[in-house]
C-alpha cells in the first residue's frame, strides 16, 4: 500500500521574525520534543539550526541531483589540518537570516549569542 504525502517546503526567503519564532517553536516541540518551559539553550540551539536546515535542503537535494543527473565530477578532500569551526553564525548571516532570528529568539525569550556558544566546533582533533 503505498500512499502519496505532500508537504510543503520552506521556501527560501527573508521570513520576518515572526513567521521564524512560529517556526521555531514548531521545531522545538516536533524535532526537539520540548516546550518552552522545559527546553534547554542547547534545545533552542538544536531547533534554531533545523529551522534554517528546512529552509535549504530542497535546494541542497536538487544541486546534488542535478551534479549527479550531469555525471559531474566530484572532488572529495580529506585533511586533518582543515579546521571548519562554528557554522550556525555563517549559515544565518549568508542566508539573510542573523537580524530576523535573532529578533525572533529574543522574542522567545531566548538569546542568540548565548546559543550559538554552545555549537560544537566541528574541527576533527581540535582539542
Amino acid at each position: 500500500m503505498t500512499s502519496a504525502m505532500t508537504i510543503e517546503a520552506p521556501v527560501l526567503d527573508h521570513p520576518d521574525p515572526k513567521t521564524l519564532a512560529e517556526e521555531v517553536l514548531m521545531s522545538l516541540k516536533y524535532r526537539v520534543g520540548k516546550d518552552t518551559t522545559v527546553a534547554t539553550p542547547y534545545d533552542w540551539l538544536t531547533a534554531s539550526i533545523k529551522v534554517v536546515r528546512d529552509r535549504i535542503v530542497d535546494h541542497w537535494i536538487q544541486a546534488t541531483k542535478e551534479a549527479y543527473d550531469q555525471q559531474e565530477k566530484r572532488v572529495y578532500y580529506l585533511s586533518l589540518e582543515f579546521l571548519i569551526g562554528r557554522l550556525m553564525r555563517d549559515a544565518f548571516s549568508n542566508l539573510g537570516l542573523m537580524e530576523n532570528m535573532r529578533e525572533a529568539l529574543s522574542s522567545l525569550g531566548v538569546d542568540l549569542d548565548l546559543i550559538a556558544g554552545l555549537e560544537p566546533d566541528a574541527a576533527l582533533g581540535n582539542g
